[in-house]
């Protein structure tokens, strides 16, 4: 078969894959639907899935021995799918049932700058259920702005870009679109929160910090936001954790505000404040590892010379 047919193909698989959470997970018992993607995790690290995760876990746990990064890994895999199985339901849960869903900590200074009609800028990783944090936020905090990475086939990407509209988020495509930074000051000069998903980034702008004990490049767009309209910039990490019934909520960690250095070139003071931002979501890795969904690369030891250069010649 042409590879543009297999192609196709497999973009019609998906998007039916999907098409079949949002109508169907949804309707499911929560406790079954939350077995049900146990199985989905278990099945796909019996099939060898979860490389990726188990190298970038060795990283950040060094301390652990074979049989310690398999347990975690099966964790961290049962943590990922959890997302999508919530995913899948977000969109049925009342004002109240996400309340019921979400405890935060840090957010007394959040509160203050929102209820002063201000906003401020987040720095997150893929921690726990973004999503989720961002429904809620948009209900129980004020206006939510973020910008989505572009998923193939495209058709994924609308049905994404659909749902977390529904929640109350304002998206803006990282590419194929008008620029977000733009579109992210505009925001940052109204009330509301802006949430950004930065612990990787190989673009041109991306930012080399220490990450756990080992270099990584993370995105400088938040720090440039902040910086830019004199916003204050919170790391913040989501961790699941169990609730009665077989269920389960997150908690989002608002971390302190990163300070701005007195001193420095704009681009140094972005650096410093990534690296900071970094700190942060580093100590909330290593304590709560198994929901941190990087099944990608991201420590400059990872990466091959060809990818390092094409992010620094784009």
């Amino acid at each position: 078969m042409p590879s543009g047919l297999v192609s196709r193909a497999t973009d019609a698989v998906t998007v039916a894959g999907f098409r079949l959470g949002w109508s169907f997970i949804r309707r499911m018992p929560e406790r079954a639907a939350y077995v049900l993607f146990d199985r989905i995790a278990d099945l796909t690290v019996a099939r060898g899935g979860g490389a990726r995760m188990r190298s970038n876990y060795a990283t950040v746990r060094p301390e652990l021995d074979d049989a310690g990064l398999d347990a975690l890994v099966h964790e961290g895999m049962r943590a990922y799918m959890r997302y999508y199985c919530e995913a899948f339901r977000l969109p049925v849960l009342t004002p109240d049932e996400l309340a019921l869903r979400v405890r935060a900590e840090g957010d007394a200074p959040v509160r203050e700058i929102l209820a002063e009609g201000g906003s401020l800028v987040c720095f997150l990783g893929h921690l726990g259920n973004w999503d989720l944090a961002g429904a809620w936020g948009a209900v129980h905090l004020g206006p939510v702005t973020t910008v989505a990475e572009r998923l193939k086939p495209e058709e994924v990407f609308t049905e994404f870009l659909e749902f977390r509209t529904g929640l109350g988020m304002t998206i803006h495509p990282l590419t194929g679109g008008p620029p977000p930074f733009p579109l992210l000051r505009q925001a940052a000069r109204r009330p509301g929160l802006i949430p950004l998903l930065s612990d990787r980034d190989l673009s041109r702008d991306g930012v080399e910090v220490d990450f756990c004990g080992e270099p990584a490049r993370m995105a400088a767009g938040p720090a440039a936001l902040a910086l830019t309209e004199r916003r204050p910039l919170f790391p913040v990490s989501i961790r699941h954790e169990p609730r009665d019934g077989g269920s389960w909520g997150i908690v989002i960690t608002f971390h302190d505000p990163v300070p701005v250095p007195a001193s420095g070139t704009t681009r140094a003071k972005v650096s410093a404040m990534t690296q900071s931002c970094a700190d942060a979501l580093s100590g909330a890795v290593r304590e709560h590892t198994a929901d941190w969904h990087m099944l990608q690369p991201v420590f400059t030891k990872d990466l091959d010379a060809d990818r390092l250069a094409r992010a620094g010649a784009s």
